[in-house]
């Protein structure tokens, strides 16, 4: 009679509820993924694409949530590691009557003069305006208007993927996130600065004394004396208007996402109107290219070097910023890499191990590196 391991009996039932219990959650996870997908299909379906930034952090914080299930603690890693975007974002929204409480004027004339002095006494907008915009917006502004609101979506999905894979790089993009935008908040109180669709609208004598929020900036362009502050475009396209125009949201417009175009202009309503210095958009477009230059394959280089030039180009034509606003973003990220490359390097030397910074990735770990775009 063969002799039975009464251990090998014993310990036999609990393995196989252990693995029973794993494939259940694994099979529960699927099932959540699958109806978190389907909900946001189903919306995006019926209600449009998640331009708005809130809701896009849902979409993102839910779809964690359930890809975390049976996880152990990571769903509740999910709430506290996420809780900074919110903040934020509420931070930035509620700036909108930071320089108000401050005191500062609104800069109104500082950013044309400047553009002009780097242009021989040209502003940029009005040039591209007056030889590129056209009565119906053309095929290319589909690309610029989405490379427009590529800046709500992207950082929050590179946080999320980054999230799944490596919490240690996630921790430290959300460094480089959230300090890019708060030294952007604290400039916006301190020194408001009026975009050139505003200065479009408005003359001299509407915005003596620095006002943050005159009248004339919410009527049309067409009313304003000469230009307003930027000047009279001299001639268009095709029967283009004559006047400068704030048209970053055209290009949805030509696909008929008119949805998307109405929640983008409500959102541009409701934040900040004098946040212009320095460009925010032109700012963390740079620096998370910066931050994923060694952190995903060579192939998707060039397009890492495209994108914050297509931003800045379109951020001038349509209005949204000058040239010199655009600079000041790029220089803000710069300092800011600088900062957070030093902070890591001195955390690093305590630690006793080598550094790997914001932007800075001298062995980069094939784990984090994002699929080649010929096998997307």
């Amino acid at each position: 009679m063969t002799a039975v391991d009464d251990s090998v009996t014993e310990e036999a039932p609990a393995e196989w509820g252990t693995t029973n219990r794993a494939r259940r959650l694994r099979i529960l996870r699927y099932v959540a993924i699958l109806v978190w997908a389907s909900v946001v299909v189903y919306r995006t379906a019926t209600d449009g694409f998640a331009f708005n930034r809130e809701l896009l952090l849902l979409y993102i914080a839910t779809g964690l949530l359930a890809a975390s299930i049976g996880q152990g603690r990571r769903m509740l890693y999910v709430i506290r590691d996420w809780l900074p975007f919110a903040v934020v974002l509420a931070a930035y929204d509620l700036s909108r009557g930071a320089a108000t409480l401050v005191g500062r004027p609104t800069m109104w004339h500082w950013q044309v003069d400047a553009d002009r002095w780097l242009f021989f006494g040209t502003v940029p907008t009005v040039w591209l305006q007056e030889r590129l915009k056209l009565l119906h917006p053309p095929w290319w502004e589909v690309v610029i208007s989405t490379v427009y609101m590529s800046f709500f979506i992207l950082p929050y999905v590179v946080a999320g993927v980054l999230w799944l894979r490596d919490r240690e790089e996630w921790k430290r993009f959300v460094r480089l996130f959230v300090g890019l935008s708060f030294a952007a908040l604290i400039i916006y109180a301190l020194l408001p600065a009026a975009p050139p669709w505003a200065a479009a609208r408005c003359s001299a004598d509407d915005v003596d004394g620095g006002p943050s929020g005159p009248g004339c900036m919410f009527r049309s362009a067409r009313e304003a004396v000469d230009g307003g502050l930027l000047g009279v475009m001299q001639g268009g396209r095709d029967g283009a208007h004559e006047w400068i125009e704030r048209i970053v949201t055209r290009g949805w417009g030509k696909l008929n996402l008119h949805t998307a175009t109405a929640l983008i202009d409500q959102g541009q309503a409701s934040v900040n109107l004098v946040a212009a210095i320095p460009s925010l958009h032109a700012g963390l477009t740079a620096a998370v290219a910066v931050f994923l230059w060694n952190r995903v394959n060579r192939g998707w280089r060039p397009v890492l070097v495209a994108y914050p030039l297509i931003m800045a180009f379109t951020l001038v034509y349509t209005a949204e910023h000058y040239v010199v606003d655009i600079l000041l973003g790029w220089a803000l990220a710069g300092v800011v890499l600088f900062a957070l490359n030093r902070y890591e390097a001195r955390q690093t030397r305590a630690c006793g191990s080598e550094p790997a910074v914001a932007g800075v990735d001298p062995v980069p770990d094939p784990d984090l590196e994002v699929a080649d775009p010929s096998r997307s």
